[in-house]
């Protein structure tokens, strides 16, 4: 029976967490939940399965949520102090966090210096210091199991190669990984993506999640991302990963070694899998997706992105390539680009002109940033953003 943690219960994975909990009542337990505000919804989950230990990160939520839960759970402080108690908690083993941004740091960290499994879906932490991320991983005896579909396909074919080891440590006999992107809500779009409205960005073709997430699909932000994630994983140089527009979702990424051969992770688009293998692992459990039916899905497409349509994939390449503090400024500026656009203040096309025009004030050091410099560049990085939104 293995004990888990939820933060962030009340979103599209935290959920689908729940639905693969649902199906194995004998091997997964939910012991902690936490999410931003929506207290009824966590009230409810809380007395579904059990849960003894609850956060709400919104200070009038976590009010309302122990009234609604009345003494039948233990209430930790709202905010991120709350977070990172409960990702710590000494009856915890799995911490699924799936928050947004950059809140999810401190409890990545503390979940790691508690010796946790992870099953990590919130990559802005590995985005801001993820080589930082691993060497505590290895440090504190933790383990880092990605979720989102592509990072999870990649971690999934290299299984095997490093029994042995807590953390993803440098892999020698990959060559490169194929890391496939559906393309988003404009990946056949042909018409002008300044005059885009955020309910047209947020209509993603395959797969269903939260608000910022689909945005940075839709700019192909996201996939920026998962390449500076999968370089810190397993300690690969920019050039190894290759981008490839997949619109199908069903080749969800792929290795290929030192002798030529590839292994790819292939299934229909459901995040339930990634879930479930990174609540498990290394176990597999009974099957709780749809098969694959390959004679259903016919033709499989892949071609190269246009990184001057969508400038969000090369800014990224970029971040990946200057390294120190870099990311973190790439991630935070990100992030209130994205809110920006979801409020109406920015056009879809000035998302990645506040980024890069935010990258462009910063200047790296040599040297990785330590945890507090890290949060401290974050912090200048939103400021710096908000500035030139105005």
């Amino acid at each position: 029976m293995r004990k888990i943690a939820i933060l962030g219960s009340t979103g599209s994975i935290g959920v689908n967490a729940l639905n693969v909990i649902r199906e194995m009542p004998d091997e997964l337990q939910v012991v902690g939940l936490a999410a931003h505000s929506n207290s009824a919804l966590v009230a409810a989950q809380a007395r579904e399965f059990g849960a003894k230990i609850v956060s709400m990160f919104d200070a009038s939520a976590a009010a309302d949520l122990k009234t609604r839960l009345n003494g039948a759970a233990r209430h930790f402080a709202p905010g991120v102090e709350g977070l990172c108690e409960l990702a710590a908690h000494p009856d915890v083993d799995v911490v699924l966090t799936s928050v947004v941004g950059g809140v999810g740091f401190a409890p990545l960290l503390a979940a790691i210096r508690a010796g946790k499994t992870v099953a990590l879906a919130n990559k802005e932490p590995m985005v801001m210091a993820g080589a930082q991320f691993m060497r505590e991983a290895e440090r504190w005896g933790a383990r880092i199991v990605p979720v989102d579909s592509e990072p999870s396909a990649i971690f999934q074919c290299v299984q095997g190669l490093n029994p042995d080891a807590k953390a993803a440590a440098p892999l020698k006999t990959i060559r490169r990984v194929i890391l496939t992107a559906s393309g988003g809500a404009f990946g056949k779009y042909t018409g002008d993506l300044a005059a885009v409205t955020p309910e047209q960005a947020l209509k993603h073709p395959t797969w269903k999640m939260g608000k910022k997430i689909t945005i940075d699909c839709a700019t192909l932000m996201n996939k920026g991302f998962e390449l500076i994630e999968i370089m810190n994983l397993f300690s690969l140089k920019r050039e190894q990963v290759e981008i490839v527009i997949h619109p199908q979702s069903i080749f969800h990424s792929g290795v290929e070694f030192s002798d030529g051969s590839v292994l790819a992770q292939m299934g229909l688009p459901d995040m339930k899998l990634p879930i479930q293998y990174g609540m498990t692992f290394p176990a597999r459990g009974a099957r709780v997706v749809e098969p694959l039916d390959l004679f259903a899905v016919g033709n499989l497409e892949f071609r190269k992105p246009d990184f001057r349509r969508f400038p969000c994939l090369e800014i990224a390449r970029e971040a990946a390539r200057a390294g120190g503090g870099m990311p973190a400024v790439l991630s935070a500026a990100d992030e209130v680009a994205v809110e920006a656009f979801l409020s109406g203040r920015l056009k879809f096309t000035d998302i990645p002109r506040v980024v890069e025009n935010t990258m462009a004030g910063y200047q790296v050091s040599g040297g990785l940033p330590s945890f507090q410099e890290v949060v401290e560049i974050d912090a200048w990085a939103r400021r710096k953003a908000e500035e030139n939104l105005r």
